[in-house]
This record gives C-alpha cells, sequence and structure tokens, in this order.
C-alpha cells in the first residue's frame, strides 16, 4: 500500500485560484505543494484555465514564470491525450443518457472538469479539489482518483 506522499497528484485550478486571493488559502497550498512537490503536476487543462482568467498581459507573464514554467521544466505538464479526449465526449454522452444533461448547456467549466478527470485518470494522477459534486458525478462513469483538499503526507 503506497503513502499519501508516494502518490502523484494534481491541484484543481478552484485551489490555485482560491490560493491567489486569500493569505490562507495561499499558506495551505504552498504548505501542501513544499510536502508533496515531487509528487505534484499540472494539467494542461487547469494552467489553460488558471491564463484565461488573468487580467492582464503581466499578469500572465507572472502565472507563466511562477507556475506553469516551473511545472513544464520538471516535465510535470500534463496534456490529455486524443485518448482522454475521446473519453470526455464518452462521459458526457454518458451522462447526456443516465442524468438526461444537455450539451448545449454545458459550461465550458463542467466540460474542462470531465477532460481534467481523463487526463487525471491518464496520467495516473489523483485531482485535489473542493469541486467534490462535479466530480462525484463524473466519477460515476469514468474511475478516476480525487480527494478534498488537503492530503496529509502521512
Amino acid at each position: 500500500m503506497s503513502t499519501a506522499r508516494e502518490r502523484r497528484y494534481a491541484i484543481d485550478t478552484n485551489l490555485y485560484i482560491n490560493g491567489f486571493r486569500n493569505a490562507a488559502d495561499r499558506d495551505a497550498l504552498e504548505g501542501f505543494v513544499r510536502a508533496f512537490a515531487p509528487f505534484c503536476f499540472l494539467p494542461a487543462v487547469v494552467a489553460q484555465e488558471l491564463i484565461s482568467g488573468v487580467r492582464t498581459k503581466s499578469e500572465e507573464r507572472a502565472l507563466e514564470r511562477h507556475l506553469i514554467n516551473q511545472y513544464d521544466r520538471r516535465g510535470r505538464l500534463l496534456s490529455p491525450s486524443a485518448d482522454s479526449w475521446l473519453e470526455s465526449g464518452r462521459v458526457l454522452r454518458a451522462l447526456v443518457q443516465s442524468e438526461g444533461l444537455e450539451l448545449g448547456r454545458v459550461s465550458k467549466a463542467f466540460g474542462n472538469d470531465v477532460l481534467l478527470a481523463a487526463t487525471c485518470r491518464e496520467h495516473g494522477v489523483c485531482l485535489v479539489t473542493e469541486n467534490e459534486r462535479d466530480f462525484v458525478r463524473i466519477r460515476r462513469h469514468l474511475k478516476f482518483d480525487f480527494v478534498a483538499p488537503w492530503p496529509s503526507p502521512a
């Protein structure tokens, strides 16, 4: 049985945003990353969501310099493969069939969550997220790991 420290983790967008906006959340995020640094990965889907939310070019450069490039240099920026894209389509179709989900009304964020789940599964990464509701829903159709913030190193 592996310990929490031996698992590979990806942090969801909402936790980065909270960390950017709030000192207590920033401390929790930074503490987790310090404790799990060799086991942390950044999905390209999360990077895309973070970049889309910056307001200025200087914020974008800071985000790239302090976060995205750090993961990229270490080979820990995770891109979804064609298989993950296809699997995300299958999950959306299953949600249409089982829950009556209307594809025309699916938010970009929820579509990204499905792709994020497929990417995490593909790379064997456990997603750390506060968004339990959506990921429980997705996990009914795609087996992947996620946990609430913040798992302890023990």
